[in-house]
C-alpha cells in the first residue's frame, strides 16, 4: 500500500486561493479605473484629440519664424557728447509700438545719457560703457564703429545695423523706414572704386591689393552677417591703423592764413572711415551681397560756394535758414545715384519697386532740425 502524498492537495489549495485573490484585485482595479474614466470631464477620445492639438500647436510655435515685431533695427549713434537732435529722433521712435528697434550711442568716455543730459527717454543709459576718444580722420572712428556693433550683436533680435551721425535726421516715419530697410536682404554700403591718387597707400599691398580698394560714406546699413565680419576682422584693420591716415593740411575755411606744411602733398590723404567697411567687404568677397549706395544723404557739391564754411573736407552743414520744404523735397526726390569712377548708375528701389534713395539726411544743426520737426517736414510719410 502506497503512502498518501499529503502535500499535493495542500499545495493545490494554496495556489487556487492565490489565483482567486489576484482575480479579485484585478477586478477592483478595473472597477476603479472605470469609475475614474466615467467621472472625467471629457471622454478618452476627446482627451487624445486635445493632446494631439497641443502637440501640433507646440510644433508650429517651434518651427514658425519670429513675427516681424521681434526683428529689430539697431540704430548706432556716433556722437561727441550730447545728441543735439534727440527730440527729432524722439518723435521718430515714438512711431514704433512693437519694439522693433534698439539704440546704442558711442560718446566720449565717461559721458552718460540721463535725464540731466538728454530730453528723450529713448536715449537714457544707451551709451556704451567702453567708448574711446574719437578724432575725425583717424582710425579711432573705425574702432568706435566696431564697439557699437559688438554691443548691438549681443541682442539676437537685432538683424540690421544703421550707423547714424549726431547731425542726422530721419526723412520718413519709423514704419516706412523699417520696412524699407528690412525688405532688403543686402547691406546698404556706399562703395565705389577709388582711383584718385594719394589715397591708397602701396604699403598695404599685398595684404590689401589696390583692386580691393574702395571708398564711400561711413553711414552704412549692415545685415548681421556683415556686422559680424566687421567685428571679427583682424587682418584689414591693422593695415588701416598703420597706413591709412589723413593728410595734415589745414582746413582752409578755418585757418585761411596758415601756410601749407612743407611737402604735405607727398602724404597719403586717407580718411579711414570712408574706406574701411567698403574695402573690408570687397576684400572678403562680399560685394555681391551689397546694395552699393548709402541711404543717408550728404551734400558734397558746394565747393563753388562763396561761403568759406561750405568748402573743404566736410559736407555742408544746414542751418535754420536752409531748413525749408524745398530742401527736404529735393532730397526726397532723388531716385538715382551716379558713380563716375565706375560709370555706374544706381536706380534706387525698395522691395523691388522704385523708391527714394535716402531715408536720412545730414548735417543739420539743432535749430534746423527742430524747425523741420515743427513744420512736420521730416519723420512723416
Amino acid at each position: 500500500m502506497k503512502p498518501r502524498r499529503l502535500g499535493y492537495g495542500y499545495g493545490r489549495g494554496r495556489r487556487a486561493a492565490a489565483a482567486l485573490l489576484l482575480l479579485l484585485l484585478c477586478l477592483c482595479l478595473s472597477s476603479a479605473f472605470l469609475i475614474l474614466l466615467h467621472g472625467s470631464s471629457a471622454p478618452l477620445e476627446e482627451k487624445a484629440a486635445a493632446g494631439a492639438r497641443v502637440a501640433e500647436a507646440t510644433a508650429e510655435v517651434e518651427e514658425a519664424p519670429l513675427p516681424p515685431g521681434n526683428t529689430k533695427v539697431a540704430f548706432l549713434f556716433i556722437a561727441r557728447n550730447r545728441l543735439p537732435l534727440e527730440l527729432v529722433w524722439d518723435a521718430f521712435f515714438r512711431g514704433d509700438k512693437e519694439g522693433k528697434f534698439s539704440i546704442f550711442v558711442h560718446s566720449r568716455p565717461g559721458f552718460v545719457l540721463t535725464r540731466a543730459t538728454s530730453r528723450s527717454r529713448f536715449f537714457y543709459n544707451r551709451q556704451v560703457n567702453n567708448s574711446i576718444q574719437v578724432d575725425w580722420g583717424e582710425a579711432s572712428m573705425i574702432t568706435a564703429e566696431r564697439i557699437l556693433l559688438s554691443h548691438a550683436l549681443k541682442d539676437p533680435l537685432n538683424e540690421r545695423f544703421v550707423f547714424v551721425s549726431d547731425s542726422c535726421v530721419p526723412l520718413y516715419n519709423f514704419s516706412y523706414t523699417y520696412e524699407y530697410i528690412m525688405s532688403s536682404s543686402t547691406s546698404f554700403v556706399d562703395s565705389f572704386a577709388d582711383t584718385k591718387a594719394g589715397r591708397y597707400n602701396p604699403r598695404m599691398d599685398p595684404i590689401i591689393p589696390v583692386e580691393n580698394w574702395r571708398k564711400g560714406s561711413q553711414w552704412a546699413v549692415l545685415i548681421k552677417k556683415h556686422a559680424e565680419v566687421v567685428v571679427e576682422d583682424e587682418v584689414v584693420l591693422p593695415e588701416f591703423q598703420k597706413h591709412c591716415r589723413r593728410r595734415p593740411l589745414p582746413e582752409f575755411w578755418r585757418d585761411w592764413d596758415r601756410p601749407i606744411p612743407a611737402e604735405a602733398w607727398k602724404a597719403h590723404n586717407c580718411i579711414p572711415d570712408e574706406h574701411y567697411v567698403q574695402t573690408l567687404l570687397a576684400q572678403t568677397g562680399l560685394e555681391e551681397e551689397l546694395t552699393r549706395r548709402s541711404v543717408t544723404h550728404s551734400a558734397w557739391d558746394l565747393s563753388a560756394s562763396k561761403d568759406r564754411e561750405r568748402r573743404g573736407w566736410h559736407p555742408v552743414t544746414y542751418k535754420v535758414s536752409d531748413a525749408t520744404p524745398a530742401l527736404i523735397k529735393s532730397i526726397k526726390g532723388i531716385d538715382n545715384i551716379y558713380y563716375e569712377t565706375e560709370n555706374r548708375r544706381e536706380w534706387c528701389t525698395s522691395n523691388g519697386k522704385p523708391a527714394p534713395c535716402f531715408l536720412f539726411a545730414r548735417k543739420f544743426t539743432r535749430g534746423a532740425g527742430l524747425k523741420l520737426l515743427d513744420s512736420s517736414l521730416i519723420a512723416a510719410k
